[in-house]
């Protein structure tokens, strides 16, 4: 296994000194590591094509080759920027890409990581990238990343290694890491607004932890789940099938349990559903401040005015609430309101050792959902 400490170390040896990215649970230990040592030279994106942009941003102004790090399900936001302007046949600009490899052919991993993982060497393949496996042994890992970066420094191009669970060693990151502590965890406040919703209301919950927490509030309850679409991937895009959801169902009350970290993510959405004047939607975000479903790295959702924000791109109401005495009043008014209306509900980080994860299939979600939305 690798050290982070040295493996930050060998890239500042070779040259390397700015690092973009969205955290992984496979680079968990590189992530905090960049976030306890580096300051400003690292930034968490609000997504990988972002972090893309920021790299070469950074390249144009002092000529170095940047890191970019991200989970293989994040290729696809990155395939933008990498060809129509990092490509050779562009701009040409060096960059060296880290990508936790899920879903990898021959290792279990869950549904939404499986086709990413088939094909994320043949991404890179197809976009012309030269691609290397990190090996776990230090020093052919550092053979390997030496000479990737001699690579992307002679050909000014991207390069990308793909990194396995299990490569890098465990790193305990400092309190500097703790998000704000509020009163409720997530899956309290999951339970409330859930509770608070009419049987004929739909629900699409965002990718990770929320929805297996929803998944388990739902079996604890007897409710089951067909009232709920599980976006087990696709990160940021929740509040857009929901609201696709409820253009084609005005009659139904359609609410989008979302997390700071996925609406930071594609926050146009919400201008999207702004100026869209979708009137029986309803927006909940559960803000933590972290990206908790990777391992708990901050994001800046706790500077983030949401409320404001969705304001201003024509959403009718939005409410904040930090106590748990408040929170049944504001779903109160969250459900009798006008939409697009939105209510940003402040948690704590962190969630529970034994959370399950969903025991249904993806398509048995899909047929017992657009089942439910026939009624």
């Amino acid at each position: 296994m690798i050290n982070p400490q040295d493996f930050i170390g060998w890239l500042g040896a070779f040259g390397v000194d700015f690092y973009a990215g969205v955290p992984d649970s496979l680079l968990k230990p590189l992530c905090f590591y960049l976030d306890d040592h580096v300051g400003n030279k690292h930034v968490v994106a609000a997504n990988e094509g972002g972090a893309v942009a920021l790299a070469c941003g950074y390249h144009l102004a002092t000529g170095k080759v940047p890191l970019v790090y991200m989970q293989n399900s994040g290729q696809g936001n990155t395939i933008n920027p990498l060809l129509s302007l990092a490509d050779p046949e562009v701009y040409s600009i060096p960059l060296l890409m880290l990508i936790g490899w899920r879903g990898e052919p021959g290792t279990k991993d869950e549904p939404q990581h499986v086709k990413q993982g088939k094909v994320t060497v043949n991404l890179l393949e197809a976009m012309k990238i030269p691609c290397r496996v990190l090996p776990a042994e230090p020093d052919a890992a550092q053979r390997c990343i030496e000479e990737l970066l001699a690579t992307a420094t002679t050909g000014q191009h991207p390069v990308a290694v793909v990194v396995r669970k299990d490569t890098f060693e465990p790193y305990k990151p400092t309190d500097g890491q703790v998000a704000g502590e509020f009163e409720m965890t997530r899956e309290e406040a999951i339970g409330a607004a859930v509770g608070a919703l009419d049987e004929n209301d739909a629900i699409v919950s965002t990718t990770g932890k929320i929805s297996r927490e929803l998944y388990e509030y739902r079996d604890r309850a007897g409710h089951g789940h067909k009232r709920d679409f599980l976006t087990v991937g696709s990160m940021g895009h929740a509040s857009q099938i929901a609201m696709g959801i409820a253009l084609a169902d005005p009659d139904r009350q359609v609410f989008c349990l979302d997390g700071d970290g996925a609406m930071l993510m594609h926050m146009g959405g919400a201008a999207i559903v702004g100026a869209t004047d979708v009137a029986n939607f309803k927006h909940v975000i559960l803000n933590n401040g972290v990206h908790d479903s990777v391992g708990g790295m901050a994001t800046v959702g706790l500077r983030v005015l949401f409320t404001e924000i969705v304001k201003a791109c024509g959403y009718t109401k939005a409410w904040r609430v930090e106590r748990r005495d408040d929170l049944a009043e504001k779903l109160a008014l969250l459900r009798s309101a006008r939409g697009p209306a939105m209510l940003e509900i402040m948690v704590r980080k962190g969630a529970r050792s034994d959370l399950g994860r969903p025991k249904s299939s993806p398509i048995e979600n899909k047929a017992a959902f657009m089942e439910f939305l026939d009624q």
